[in-house]
């Protein structure tokens, strides 16, 4: 697996946070994922389609995921579910941009599709390639996330 690929997601996933939730995510270090079981209690998934196919996706805590909300709207909060669900989906469809827009520099172009969002403990994520997950770990004051990815 080529770190090289992710390290527009790293860049995405900060500028993203920073920007639209005044949160600064601190990476981990990236690994391979052997199992499908998701991280977080939210993920937003996104096929990618291109150069190679597979899928993007973000994992949230719920205490992650509940500060990026309440950051984003401030004392706007109706429905915490539903905001919780719009908010992952709106950043892994920015942050799955953003890191799409890195690869095209390095010649790599893809277009992904509408994120899907699935919320749950212990819930599990299909990938759409069969080669191996790379999965980049990020920890906030309010929980943690992690963006996985893989394309064959």
């Amino acid at each position: 697996m080529d770190v090289e690929l992710a390290k527009p997601f790293i860049k995405a996933a900060v500028d993203v946070l920073t920007t639209m939730a005044f949160i600064k995510p601190q990476v981990g270090k990236p690994y391979v994922k052997k199992n499908n079981i998701a991280a977080g209690d939210v993920t937003g998934v996104v096929g990618i389609t291109g150069e190679k196919n597979g899928s993007v996706s973000l994992s949230f805590s719920k205490g992650c995921a509940v500060a990026i909300v309440k950051n984003m709207l401030g004392d706007e909060i109706q429905d915490i579910m539903q905001d919780v669900r719009d908010a992952v989906g709106e950043m892994t469809n920015m942050i799955s941009g953003q890191a799409r827009a890195g690869l095209a520099e390095r010649g790599l172009v893809f277009q992904g599709s509408t994120p899907s969002v699935i919320m749950g403990d212990n819930h599990t994520i299909s990938h759409m390639a069969k080669s191996p997950i790379m999965a980049i770990p990020f920890t906030t004051p309010d929980g943690d996330f992690t963006i996985e990815f893989c394309f064959e």
